[in-house]
């Protein structure tokens, strides 16, 4: 059987300093390739844990959250680089992406050979919460080829609030995704779980969500991954731990192969609302974070 195997690291970050972070992350992806894992994925913003983000003063978060930030070049990414290469396991690593004119809410993937092969940041800030909306969206969504020891992988990634969109995850099946990463840092409710689950379903291609475990602030657990038929794989507790989902990719490419779900009978000439930015109220105006209202558009 021809099978690729993700470790979700559901964790508490020590704090939000990289580096701490860093050498709690660098513990649990060793420990993970002893498991056998083709790659270990990390929760969301884990450079700094996610912290630091409600509780500051919306006058002070864009400033306070850019100091946060880290670029590809910083010793907490070289270390990872280091490690995936030395384990020869694959890494989702996550971190607050130095960026201008604001930072980036950012996965990187690296292969076993320790270079990056998709860097994808988060298009769907949750503009609620001042943190989210004092960082810049991502460009789009991307898809890669990712080199494993049972053959190529095609690899897509979204981050927390993105799954909430159905339109993310039909973007990367559409672009040939077989298996989606989702880095997480919320609350997973029965209901959220259950349309991570119809993500994979109605698209017909897996995916792999890791979140942070109870004890942060905002997380609960419940880290998840299903197949392609929208099976379930492996589903975390509360507490921390190491979950392996494991994907049967001759199954999956079967599946897709004879499905009549993902793109298989799709009608993209009637969607062109899909294109606006514009909606009938009363989500043509909603409120971000400061409580202040704003307009629509297609940031």
């Amino acid at each position: 059987m021809s099978h690729f195997d993700v470790a979700l690291l559901q964790m508490v970050a020590p704090g939000n300093d990289p580096a701490e972070n860093a050498s709690k992350a660098i513990d649990w992806c060793r420990r993970a390739a002893t498991m056998g894992a083709d790659l270990a994925l990390l929760p969301e913003i884990w450079s700094c844990g996610y912290t630091n983000g409600f509780e500051i003063e919306s006058d002070d978060i864009a400033s306070e959250w850019r100091q946060q930030s880290i670029s590809e070049t910083d010793e907490y990414v070289i270390r990872f680089r280091n490690l995936a290469r030395d384990t020869g396991m694959a890494i989702g690593l996550t971190l607050l992406e130095r960026w201008e004119p604001a930072p980036r809410n950012t996965i990187l993937v690296i292969d076993r050979h320790g270079d990056t092969i998709l860097r994808y940041a988060k298009v769907h800030t949750c503009d609620f919460f001042p943190m989210e909306a004092s960082c810049t969206p991502g460009d789009g969504f991307h898809v890669a080829t990712l080199d494993t020891s049972s053959g190529p992988v095609e690899l897509g990634a979204m981050i927390c609030y993105d799954r909430e969109h159905p339109e993310s995850a039909r973007i990367l099946m559409l672009k040939g995704a077989e298996i989606v990463l989702t880095p997480n840092a919320c609350t997973l409710q029965s209901l959220r779980i259950g349309q991570f689950r119809a993500r994979a379903w109605e698209n017909a291609m897996g995916v792999a969500m890791t979140n942070y475990a109870a004890g942060h602030p905002y997380c609960n657990g419940h880290s998840v991954a299903f197949d392609a038929e929208g099976n379930l794989l492996v589903q975390a507790g509360a507490d921390e731990g190491i979950f392996l989902a494991r994907f049967d990719l001759d199954a999956l490419r079967s599946y897709r192969e004879r499905t009549f779900f993902g793109n298989a009978f799709r009608r993209p000439h009637k969607y062109e609302l899909l294109e606006s930015a514009g909606s009938a109220a009363p989500f043509a105006i909603r409120t971000d974070g400061n409580g202040e209202r704003w307009q629509q558009t297609s940031r």
